[in-house]
């Protein structure tokens, strides 16, 4: 009853048996929706202390997506369950309760035996009736029809438990979910004002975003896992992105527009002096310095693999005939690569060896 305006509510009841031991596990809950029916199954496993191989719920629709005599689709959070405690999701045919006759059997009886003492009193909220849900299931698990005889607790302590796998150390908890009928073409998926990125490949397929606290993951139109982002609450940057998932010329791009003209003068001051002279002048000749960044790309670039003494001659040629273009110093490593030579304008030095032409009149 809500206590504020002694409205009469209806509540549901969650309930599930194991084995060979018929151990019950009941808890009561507001509705049906999936956050209480995953909250139930994580509470009944966590009450056992450990997992059956297989899960045999109804075909509910939160649980079941769909179930035909040819096809069975779990719901992703329900698939999600499966996975993190290794269980097997096996739900009977549907309108075939026969197939799991051991908790229809249980929900008739408590029905009687738990419902009608629940009904003398009146609660005023789910964690009291709870209360009372949680002592009188003891009691039945605990009772035992003769003093020979074995209570439900007993029996599964000897029987089911052994044949269990142990709990996981964590509980499963329940992820915000988010389904995109398509990823967009720029691969990034909105989430709490921000935008996650997916590999571009996945362009116009369907994906599943399921957000924790701590992360974010990405899944295909199978549940399969994308991958993951630590979940950002930053305002800016609003685009959360791995390079990987970038496209080719993506990539390429991201990485010319990353550097600065710091950059390109750190790099050409590597090679010599002269070549940062040029870098220099490249970067200084157009209105904005962001504007010669490519030619600076294009030309550091070129000297991979290329003599140091012989990019020097070049980029002092260049300095010194005012024409620090990438177009010019293109055209004299080409012409350096196919004469094996390289333009210069440095004399020789002086040396008791060398003779002049005057030695020859």
């Amino acid at each position: 009853m809500d206590s504020s305006t002694g409205e009469i509510k209806k509540v549901h009841f969650f309930v599930t048996t194991v084995g060979v031991s018929n151990l019950i596990y009941a808890e009561a809950f507001e509705d049906e929706k999936l956050p209480n029916f995953i909250a139930g199954t994580v509470h009944a496993l966590e009450s056992y202390g450990a997992v059956p191989k297989y899960l045999v719920p109804d075909n509910l629709k939160t649980a079941i997506t769909k179930h035909t005599k040819d096809e069975l689709v779990i719901n992703s959070v329900y698939q999600d369950l499966e996975n993190f405690y290794d269980v097997v999701i096996l739900p009977p045919p549907p309108r075939k309760p026969k197939g799991k006759p051991t908790v229809e059997k249980y929900v008739q009886f408590l029905e009687t035996h738990l419902l009608e003492d629940l009904k003398e009193k009146v609660y005023y909220s789910i964690e009291d009736i709870n209360r009372d849900v949680r002592q009188k299931i003891a009691d039945i698990n605990n009772e035992k029809r003769t003093s020979q005889s074995l209570s439900k607790m007993e029996s599964f302590l000897r029987y089911d438990k052994p044949q269990m796998k142990p709990l996981a150390g964590e509980s499963f908890s329940l992820c915000d979910y988010k389904y995109f009928a398509r990823v967009p073409n720029n691969y990034h998926l909105l989430y709490d004002d921000h935008y996650y990125s997916v590999l571009y490949t996945y362009y116009n397929q369907p994906a599943i975003l399921k957000a924790t606290m701590a992360e974010v993951r990405i899944c295909d139109r199978n549940n399969k896992l994308i991958c993951t982002h630590r979940r950002s609450y930053k305002d800016f940057p609003k685009y959360i992105t791995k390079p990987e998932h970038m496209a080719p010329e993506h990539q390429y791009y991201k990485e010319v527009n990353s550097k600065d003209g710091a950059y390109y003068r750190r790099w050409a001051s590597s090679i010599g002096p002269y070549m940062g002279k040029l870098i220099d002048s490249v970067l200084l000749t157009p209105q904005h310095e962001e504007q010669a960044y490519n030619s600076c790309n294009g030309i550091l670039h070129m000297c991979k693999n290329q003599s140091r003494l012989l990019l020097e001659d070049i980029a002092k040629t260049c300095v010194e005939s005012n024409a620090c273009r990438y177009s010019y110093f293109k055209k004299l490593l080409k012409n350096m690569q196919d004469n094996h030579s390289v333009p210069t304008t440095s004399s020789l030095p002086e040396h008791s060896n060398l003779r002049g032409k005057e030695e020859y009149r």
